[in-house]
């Protein structure tokens, strides 16, 4: 399979994985820091979106990380997320995703340092790349820095790009 019917495989996959989410988000003060970075990315994920191939190591240390995080254990959540990133240290989901577990620890400058090289490595559209400046501007928020957090809030609509008609 060429690489082109694999991204165009990839795409269609997630179109119809999100299309399946049926559960409304819980309202904003129910939510953890990072899922208020996570609930309005993928409210707004219409557009085009660019997914990854994972490595299968990766995706599982990533799946551990997520239980570990349901289960309110933050510290061996980013344990394995760093393992995770010893595989892979350029992969912009792994570094968002530790970004957002950065906030929940309430670790303000590493969320926006993650997010910040999950924004450089990554696609620069779509879900992630709004996932990225909500982090940024979160981060930026709970340290003060409100003209810093504003202008990360408007880089957000550079992250919405529609997909050509053709996909």
């Amino acid at each position: 399979m060429s690489r082109f019917w694999q991204t165009v495989f990839i795409l269609a996959l997630g179109v119809v994985m999100a299309a399946c989410a049926t559960q409304p988000p819980a309202p904003v003060e129910d939510r953890s820091v990072a899922e208020q970075v996570r609930a309005p990315a993928a409210e707004q994920a219409s557009g085009l979106q660019v997914y990854p191939l994972r490595n299968p190591a990766v995706a599982e240390l990533a799946d551990a990380a997520q239980v570990a995080e349901n289960d309110g254990d933050l510290d061996r959540a980013t344990i394995l997320l760093e393992r995770a990133l010893r595989i892979e240290p350029r992969d912009p989901e792994l570094l968002q995703y530790m970004a957002e577990v950065q906030l929940d620890k309430g670790a303000w400058d590493q969320a926006e340092n993650y997010a910040s090289r999950s924004f450089d490595v990554g696609p620069r559209v779509g879900e992630l790349c709004q996932r990225n400046w909500r982090t940024m501007a979160l981060a930026r928020e709970r340290q003060g820095r409100d003209d810093a957090a504003r202008r990360a809030r408007e880089r957000l609509a550079q992250c919405q790009v529609e997909a050509p008609e053709r996909f």
